[in-house]
């Protein structure tokens, strides 16, 4: 077929571009005017806002309400040009607001209520900015029955978390902010919620009860003042994946229930805290727990120690273990490294135990996985220990032979700071600190001349 050329050309342009004009006037939401109540939602909203925090080209310094109609201009005109949207239109024809989303433009000011008053709000977002005082709960009237998701992270909101009725909010996000006093106990106002952050705030009080919230995945309440011990299973969601709450002032021991009771979870991080006692032995062998953080506390001893190597050899037998990554380091932990504690984990590929009180000699079964990595494949199918940190110990005796064929670089691997017989800076893992002077290594180690 040839070109078409002339004027046949510009017709078929021309009638191109009406076609795609008439399906966006279809595609697009309908120039529908703002439902009163929800214009005056967003108009409230910005009066909350400091104006000289408002810069120009930001979503905020584009409302401007005596010129237009919000849902109307932001499909049509210069003004409301970002910030939030209109995707619904209620039974009268009025268009409804759906989503709320601030830019980061360093906005200041209040929140106000009036956004909780907007009964087709689905999402609510304005992170990163400078927005304090208190996050205002929502009045009694408000139907928050469609709102999903709530992101106030990266502010300077105080105060306490909002107790009212979210039956349908499945993310929030409060991380970053100045918030303080107790978690409501018990959360019952969240029945929905998959997705919580309460990070770097200044709560306080006990361990939250989340028991209320039956499809919760993930909770982060780590860097704040939470105290107290950690609640036994039944007051944790069994659908819990990650539980993070590192940097608290949490103490005594773990429950013996907390691994059995949450049979997805895949990350636990309480480091930094004061737990203290025997870490569980249902931890070692959790099937789906891949990564287990229980640095800086104070814990004594692992539960599964001698004379229990007959666990071991147990969870060798049937490989449950899906531990990758084991950091227990800088803790109180005493007694011989066990022997069959690496097999019964065979994905693991990196272990901290630096800075204990651990003695004896290093089992060599350490020292194969470690070398396993070097030749890329470990011992009897095992993924290769890429990490090994046993530095800060009282760990006597040779340095296991495997290892002395790893090279820098091929592994991590610490040992220094031991009572180990012949560790010199020439092998990298024996660098960073001098092997422990003999008189304190015979104080832990009474069987060294």
């Amino acid at each position: 077929m040839g070109w078409i050329h002339g004027d046949a050309a510009h017709h078929l342009l021309a009638l191109t571009v009406a076609i795609l004009l008439f399906l966006h006037g279809l595609l697009r939401p309908a120039a529908a005017k703002t439902f009163p109540g929800d214009a005056e939602a967003l108009r409230q909203l910005k009066e909350a806002v400091d104006p000289s925090s408002v810069p120009p080209g930001s979503c905020i310094n584009s409302w401007v309400f005596s010129t237009a109609d919000p849902c109307d201009a932001l499909y049509s005109a210069n003004q409301f040009t970002c910030g939030f949207r209109c995707d619904a239109v209620d039974p009268a024809g009025l268009a409804r607001v759906t989503d709320i989303s601030l830019d980061s433009a360093g906005y200041s000011g209040s929140l106000s209520p009036a956004v909780w008053i907007m009964p087709f709000l689905q999402t609510l977002e304005a992170p990163d900015n400078r927005f304090f005082g208190p996050i205002p709960p929502p009045p009694p009237p408000a139907d928050l029955r469609q709102l999903r998701r709530v992101t106030l992270s990266g502010n300077a909101f105080s105060g306490g978390i909002p107790v009212a009725n979210f039956p349908s909010l499945e993310e929030l996000y409060l991380d970053g902010n100045l918030l303080s006093g107790p978690m409501p106990v018990p959360m019952t106002s969240f029945p929905s919620l998959r997705h919580l952050e309460v990070q770097r705030n200044n709560l306080s009080g006990a361990f939250p009860d989340l028991s209320a919230m039956a499809a919760l995945t993930y909770f982060d309440a780590s860097d704040n003042n939470l105290s107290g011990r950690m609640p036994s299973g039944p007051a944790l969601p069994r659908s819990l994946v990650e539980l993070s709450a590192r940097n608290n002032a949490l103490e005594g021991p773990l429950p013996a229930d907390l691994a059995t009771g949450l049979p997805s979870l895949q990350v636990l991080d309480l480091s930094h805290n004061r737990l203290g006692g025997r870490v569980p032995s249902s931890l070692f062998a959790h099937q789906a727990l891949q990564q287990l953080t229980l640095s800086y506390n104070q814990f004594t001893s692992l539960e599964s120690s001698p004379p229990l190597w007959g666990w071991w050899r147990r969870m060798v037998a049937t490989g449950n273990s899906g531990l990758v990554a084991v950091d227990l380091g800088h803790n109180h932990l005493a007694g011989t490294l066990p022997l069959g504690w690496v097999r019964a984990m065979p994905k693991l590929t990196a272990l901290s135990l630096e800075e204990n009180l651990f003695t004896g000699m290093i089992p060599t079964e350490y020292a194969v996985r470690v070398a396993g990595a070097r030749a890329g494949a470990g011992a009897d199918g095992a993924t290769p220990l890429a990490r090994l940190m046993l530095a800060g110990n009282y760990l006597y005796g040779p340095i296991p032979s495997p290892l002395t064929g790893v090279k820098e670089g091929e592994a991590t691997v610490s040992l220094a700071d031991n009572c180990l017989f012949r560790c010199p800076d020439a092998f990298f893992f024996c660098q960073g600190a001098d092997q422990k002077q003999p008189s304190t290594c015979r104080d832990f180690n009474p069987v060294i001349p």
